[in-house]
């Protein structure tokens, strides 16, 4: 008889709660059913605004000091169960060891920011019209905030997700993808470990199909005062619009179709290896992975070939095909690719037809020659695959570059400083990175996009999770 599959929970009010009915987890290295996690309905749902809203009467008078002290001990536990989380990450998203490393990193910098800048919070006192009257703008939390994060990166969007809006004295019901339970279960597990308490932050994950009836439930509840996500465009668009017809604020971080330009006068070295990193690791699934790569036609064939070899040096023939979370993802990327081909793209590198090392695998492929009416030009690949594009002068490569609905990050490489800033200002993106891949994201710069990435930004200390009161009162009543 088969051994039992380990059951993730779910954590409401500090109680981890099983659930009548389960889900599969698979792990996308192997393609195996590794664990199974509780399912939540709209009956844990509320079960967990409600716990939310209790514990907000008491989190949001808490010290700030005992806010701040609370995330340094949980960036001294995240760092000690390091193995253990990027264990979970590794099995449950197919990461490597690099990129799971990298989560944990930003994840404990986003806990000692948060440490570092809570204290800080203050209000102001306004010089008012009326010399009788005296006035106050002071910060307060929100309330109870929903957030939900993408399984890509869990631990670096994960703690993002509810740790500023923790810090600032909200509380917080979060959802994570149904992917990488056990990531989110974690998250959870160092914040209380850490000495948070009961309520504080609710953790809940359900099956695609309780998803629409969990996240409206938790949307039109009356305590959740905002949102934020962080995942595709076509989600994003779904929970705006419900965040809307409830007037709730929603911050949103989406898809992306990053461009990197390569200027006539780059560094050919430096451009190749930052745009073969910025499009391949992690197998591409990063939102702020590069997906076209803009070189000017006079070095377009020489580019082409430091590509070629620079791909061939960071994976090598032989060696692990970078693993994506489904068969479905690998699928739509090989079909990206048929249509350009068909439609008279090429194949600078890969073999769409490769077959897969192990599980949902897909070795890189870059695809010369897309032009506007192939699938790849427009839609997000998300996957190890890039679209090679060529251009005349500097106004045609910020054509090509803006030419998407999204506007998340990009590159640009050149050697003339200048050039490059001026480029920058009329690229269309939240983020632009100047002789680096564009994948890019650290705490002390605020992250978002343009367009149908999204709006707000993450990173942006306490008052992206503030409102602001005002109060005035008349300075000569006698008390």
């Amino acid at each position: 008889m088969a051994a039992s599959l380990p059951i993730v929970p779910l954590v409401i009010d500090g109680a981890e709660v099983s659930t009548e009915n389960v889900f599969d987890v698979l792990n996308p290295s192997t393609g195996e059913v590794m664990s199974q996690s509780a399912n939540a309905t709209v009956t844990q749902a509320n079960a967990a605004v409600d716990a939310a809203a209790k514990a907000f009467e008491s989190w949001s008078e808490t010290p700030l000091t005992a806010r701040r002290d609370i995330f340094l001990k949980a960036a001294s536990i995240l760092e000690s169960r390091a193995e253990e989380l990027k264990t979970y990450m590794k099995e449950e998203t197919g990461s490597d060891e690099v990129w799971a490393g990298l989560n944990i990193a930003l994840s404990k910098e986003c806990l000692l920011g948060c440490a570092s800048k809570v204290t800080g919070i203050t209000g102001t006192v306004p010089t008012l019209q009326d010399p009788t009257s005296g006035g106050l703008i002071v910060k307060e939390p929100y309330g109870v905030v929903f957030a939900m994060a993408a399984w890509n990166a869990p631990y670096a969007l994960g703690f993002r997700a509810v740790c500023w809006a923790i810090a600032a004295g909200n509380t917080v019901v979060f959802k994570g993808s149904e992917f990488s339970p056990r990531c989110w279960w974690a998250i959870s597990s160092v914040l209380h470990d850490a000495g948070l308490p009961a309520g504080v932050l609710n953790y809940i994950a359900c099956s695609p199909e309780n998803a629409s009836a969990v996240s409206t439930a938790i949307i039109e509840a009356s305590p959740v005062k905002k949102i934020n996500f962080t995942g595709s465009t076509a989600v994003g668009r779904i929970l705006a619009k419900l965040a809307g017809q409830n007037l709730k604020p929603i911050l949103l971080e989406l898809g992306g179709k990053a461009p990197a330009i390569v200027c006539e006068d780059a560094d050919l070295d430096v451009a190749a290896l930052q745009c073969v990193l910025g499009s391949f690791i992690y197998a591409g699934q990063i939102c702020m992975s590069t997906e076209r790569i803009l070189v000017h036609e006079n070095i377009a064939q020489a580019f082409e070939e430091k590509l070629k070899a620079t791909v061939g040096g960071v994976f090598p023939a032989g060696g692990p095909s970078p693993v994506l979370i489904t068969q479905a993802a690998v699928e739509k990327n090989k079909a990206l690719v048929q249509d350009a081909v068909g439609k008279g793209a090429r194949i600078v590198t890969g073999d769409v037809a490769a077959p897969s090392s192990a599980g949902s695998a897909l070795n890189p492929i870059i695809v010369g020659g897309v032009k506007p009416g192939m699938d790849i030009y427009l839609t997000e690949s998300f996957g190890p695959t890039v679209s090679l594009i060529t251009f005349k002068d500097e106004k045609e490569a910020i054509r090509i570059a803006n030419d998407t609905e999204y506007g998340l990050s990009s590159a640009i490489f050149s050697k003339d400083l200048r050039r490059a800033l001026a480029i920058a200002k009329r690229i269309e993106t939240g983020a632009v990175h100047i002789n680096r891949m564009t994948v890019h994201d650290e705490g002390a710069l605020p992250h978002g996009g343009a367009k149908s990435s999204g709006f707000g930004r993450f990173n942006a200390g306490m008052d992206e999770w503030l409102r602001t009161k005002n109060i005035t009162f008349d300075v000569t009543t006698q008390l």
